[in-house]
Parts: C-alpha cells; structure tokens; sequence
C-alpha cells in the first residue's frame, strides 16, 4: 500500500531578474515548497545538491547562459584555522555566544537594518520590513537555530550579556551546520565578525563531530563573494558531487 500522504514536491521557476552579484546578467531560480512530505529528508537531499532555503522554500540558481554560482562547504575535520585566523578568534574570545530556538526580535531587526544599509543598500533585502524578518527567522520547517553574538557585560555586570553584534540563522542538518543567513554591526570595532561567526560555526560543527559548513554559493567574478574561498579545504558541488575546490579554468558561459 502507497503512503497517500506522500507527495513528490514540484518545481518552478522564476521570472528573470537583475543578478545581485554580476552587473549586467539576469538571475532565474528554481523553487520547490519545503512543507509538503518530509520537510527535512526533502531539505537534506536538496541541500546536498546545492539548493538553499528561504522560509519553507528550497531553491538554486538556474540562470541560462550562466553557471557562476556554485555550492561550497567546509570540510570540517580538516580545517585548521590560519594565522589570521587564530587571532581573529583571540580577539573575539570574550563575547557572549548563545543559540536558541529561532524567534525573531526587534533588537535583531534593527542591527540586521543598519547592516543592510550600510553594507547592502541596494540589494534586495534592502528594504525588508520587521514582519518580513520575523518570517525569515521563524517560519522554518527544519531544525533551525539562531545564534546571537553578544559584547561583554561592564564593570560589575561583567558576565551580563551586552550589545547584540551579530547574529547568524542557521540550519541544522544530519553532517553539519548551513548558514542561512548572518549579519553584523558594521560599526563594531571588533575585529572581522563576518569571519568569526564561520569559525564559530566551523568550531561547533568539529566538536558536534560532523563534517561540512554550508556556506551558500560562491560566485565567480564576485568580490562579495571572494571571503569564502579562505576556508580550507573548501569542497564545491560539480556535475561529479562534492569536490575539492579549485578555481575553474574553462568559461562560465
């Protein structure tokens, strides 16, 4: 007898829109709806073929005339932190790091606010309301936390967590961590949040004994993009799976 509840999830595609990374392309994406069957079997299997998830949507890039985009992880249980590296770490030691369960707060939306304007303003998240955020962080139909980086506490209320600087929305997958999104106070003095945040993941995925970082695409020909080729070993998705990244040499088009 047939599972009646079953259903093969169905894919569509997007209307061509301005590529956010490369001037002058258009992007297309291919969708699928999460909440249909087994959201995290669905979301793991898509996930190991490079789709990305927004809310309870799975999607990757199907743009014609263009593969720039390609999926990267880390291979966890061989990176070691460079030089760098370590001393980013050094020097953000004493914040106050929690995961929790994802619930979105106005704190959270106004630092993700000032780092979209400042870093982001014409992109397409630029304009992003409150209830628009709170969708992002909380309708997830897989395992998914949310971690907050938070400065010290002063003087007497040394231990009490302070300023929020950062926060990440991350999945939590059966060989790892997926960084769905994560933002930072782009005027915080501490020293490259963005990176510490990859090695705090890098470092919880080591100790859960698990393998692989999801860092989302990286794009060729994009500067924004170029930070995530620094965690090494790197793998990309290719026609033959999961890979050691190396830079291609034949044309993307």
């Amino acid at each position: 007898m047939t599972d009646q509840s079953f259903q093969f999830p169905r894919f569509f595609v997007t209307a061509p829109s301005p590529c956010p990374y490369l001037e002058g392309r258009e992007e297309r994406k291919v969708f699928t709806d999460l909440t249909l069957g087994d959201s995290a079997e669905l979301n793991e299997a898509l996930g190991r073929v490079g789709f990305r998830r927004s809310q309870s949507v799975a999607y990757r890039p199907a743009c014609e005339g263009c593969n720039a985009c390609v999926s990267v992880r880390v291979a966890v249980q061989e990176f070691e932190p460079n030089r760098g590296m370590r001393r980013i770490l050094k020097r953000n030691s004493d914040l106050i790091v929690k995961a929790a369960d994802p619930v979105a707060s106005s704190e959270q939306y106004d630092l993700l606010n000032h780092y979209l304007v400042t870093r982001h303003g014409k992109g397409g998240m630029s304009d992003m309301g409150e209830f628009e955020y709170a969708e992002m962080v909380e309708s997830s139909p897989v395992a998914t936390t949310l971690i907050e980086y938070r400065e010290p506490g002063k003087g007497k209320n040394l231990l009490k967590p302070g300023k929020l600087i950062a926060t990440a929305l991350t999945d939590v997958m059966s060989d790892g961590l997926s960084m769905v999104y994560s933002f930072f106070d782009p005027d915080s003095a501490r020293a490259s949040l963005g990176t510490f945040m990859i090695l705090d993941h890098i470092m919880r995925t080591k100790k859960a004994g698990l393998e692989h970082v999801y860092l989302g695409y990286w794009v060729e020909g994009s500067q924004k993009m170029e930070y995530k080729t620094r965690f090494q070993p790197l793998e990309r998705l290719s026609p033959e799976g999961w890979v050691p990244f190396e830079r291609r040499t034949e044309p993307r088009d």
